[in-house]
């Protein structure tokens, strides 16, 4: 029995200006599965493991527009869904906040949905290291960007052994967005995936995919072309547990793979892990194969 499910943005209004309609995002079509095969093994691939995955975003600024206490408070005051679930600054006392107030204004914990997150390098304090860079969506090509300064929210300590778990990183993603209306906010980094991305670009789709919307490719994961001619995922495995591979023979043409891919990190973001043989029909009407690597840690695409 086919199963069909649309992908793509369907009826959202979203500005011409997004990834997303750039991309034209189709729907896939669902076959049975046929037999239980596990996939080759993966030859010049990197080598991504979703235990390594950290569960974190980062909001960048320049020097000295770092947002401290103050400005978060009044972010909450603003009605944006979360609150302030502890402060260390009010646990101290008042010659300790004198003596050393850059410490108590290093970081404060966060309420969402019923989670708590930390939000590291608040000002005065110092900030915390740069995520790594590894690609931007939205930002001025060849923009510099290591003179920026971050502030960092993660899952709390309590949420440690669950920080995984795609509640806690739904939540993430979502409080991450809700963040950007800091004044001073440049790029959101996504650390699972590597990427940079404009506030806006972030804010909009994620805030689409937790309304129903596709699942924001760009952003909370990345896309890169791999040493043999096939195209990986970055991020994915962080929501999925696995990430994607679009073996060569699908990236002869690397736009038509890219949109290819972003339809799939969506149809296995909602179904979750592959643990067999899955056959899709694309909106070109061609059939893809799908298959779990070996290690498990990989779904193989081909056409077929």
């Amino acid at each position: 029995m086919g199963l069909r499910r649309a992908v793509g943005p369907g009826n959202e209004s979203v500005s011409e200006a997004t990834t997303w309609e750039r991309l034209d995002l189709g729907p896939l079509s669902r076959h049975t599965k046929r037999g239980r095969g596990r996939g080759l093994s993966i030859s010049s691939t990197q080598d991504i493991d979703a235990g390594g995955l950290i569960s974190a975003a980062s909001l960048l600024f320049a020097p000295g527009e770092r947002p401290g206490r103050d400005a978060i408070s009044a972010l909450v005051g603003a009605k944006a869904g979360f609150t302030v679930s502890f402060d260390p600054a009010d646990e101290a006392k008042p010659e300790e906040q004198a003596d050393d107030a850059s410490d108590a204004g290093e970081w404060i914990e966060l309420l969402a949905n019923g989670l708590t997150f930390d939000l590291v390098g608040l000002a005065p304090g110092p900030p915390p290291d740069l995520p790594p860079q590894g690609q931007a969506f939205g930002l001025a090509a060849g923009a510099e960007t290591g003179w920026l300064e971050a502030i960092t929210l993660r899952p709390g300590p309590h949420l440690a052994a669950g920080a995984r778990m795609v509640p806690v990183v739904r939540s993430l993603a979502w409080l991450a967005a809700r963040l950007t209306d800091l004044p001073g906010t440049r790029a959101v980094a996504w650390h699972a995936a590597r990427s940079w991305c404009d506030p806006a670009l972030y804010r909009d789709s994620v805030l689409r995919w937790i309304d129903g919307g596709v699942f924001p490719g760009l952003g909370l994961a990345s896309l890169a072309p791999m040493p043999d001619g096939g195209m990986q995922s970055q991020g994915l495995a962080l929501f999925h547990g696995q990430e994607l591979r679009l073996e060569p023979e699908l990236v002869d043409d690397r736009a038509a793979a890219a949109k290819t891919a972003l339809r799939l990190m969506h149809w296995l973001v909602e179904h979750g892990r592959v643990d067999g043989q899955e056959r899709l029909t694309g909106s070109d009407g061609r059939p893809l194969r799908l298959e779990p690597s070996r290690n498990g840690r990989f779904v193989r695409v081909w056409r077929g």
